[in-house]
């Protein structure tokens, strides 16, 4: 049976991922939601990233003591990156070379713990547009970032449109949403 990917995002209620001078998770990040990010690391994933997100997240690497840091050393990340060099530093990363979606499908044939991409906009894009993804989550943090805000999260996205799985509250602002896409040709009719 095929593994299945799913695409995981943070985002301000303006659409975006990060905003210039904001700390992570907007300074919101509370006990039930980083209770929950250490549980779901803990889950057994496959953690998929381009190189950009590889090198933020690398620098991080060993520096926080939280469950969820510690759940994230310890598991197995894949980098898509053709400027990166092997021995890479992160511990258990592993480099793909070569189209991402192909080196997806592959893994989705052959692996048995779920796959998670972590941040990576292009790649997360790509992955959507090429019909591989299998669920779709948010995590929405209540700040408007306005002219500080970077990185779109849904720019240059396919249309699809979005089946409702399920939704959940952290700490009382904070708000989980996931759905399952469908990639359209165009607008409905």
């Amino acid at each position: 049976m095929a593994t299945t990917l799913m695409v995981d995002y943070i985002i301000s209620l303006d659409g975006y991922g990060a905003g210039e001078g904001w700390p992570g998770f907007w300074g919101l990040e509370g006990p039930e939601y980083l209770a929950w990010l250490g549980e779901d690391a803990q889950d057994g994933l496959i953690h998929l990233m381009g190189s950009t997100t590889y090198r933020l997240m690398a620098a991080f690497a060993g520096q926080s003591q939280d469950a969820g840091s510690q759940a994230l050393d310890d598991a197995r990340k894949i980098v898509f990156s053709s400027t990166l060099d092997e021995p890479l530093s992160w511990r258990n990363t592993e480099l793909a070379r070569g189209d991402a979606v192909t080196v997806v499908r592959e893994l989705k044939d052959r692996e048995t713990l779920p796959l998670r991409t972590l941040g990576s906009l292009s790649l997360s894009r790509s992955l959507l547009r090429a019909g591989v993804v299998d669920r779709f989550r948010v995590v929405v943090f209540p700040v408007i970032t306005g002219v500080t805000g970077r990185e779109r999260i849904f720019d240059d996205y396919p249309m699809s449109r979005s089946s409702f799985v399920q939704s959940r509250t952290f700490d009382g602002r904070l708000q989980l949403l996931e759905y399952i896409p469908t990639v359209l040709d165009g607008p409905p009719r």
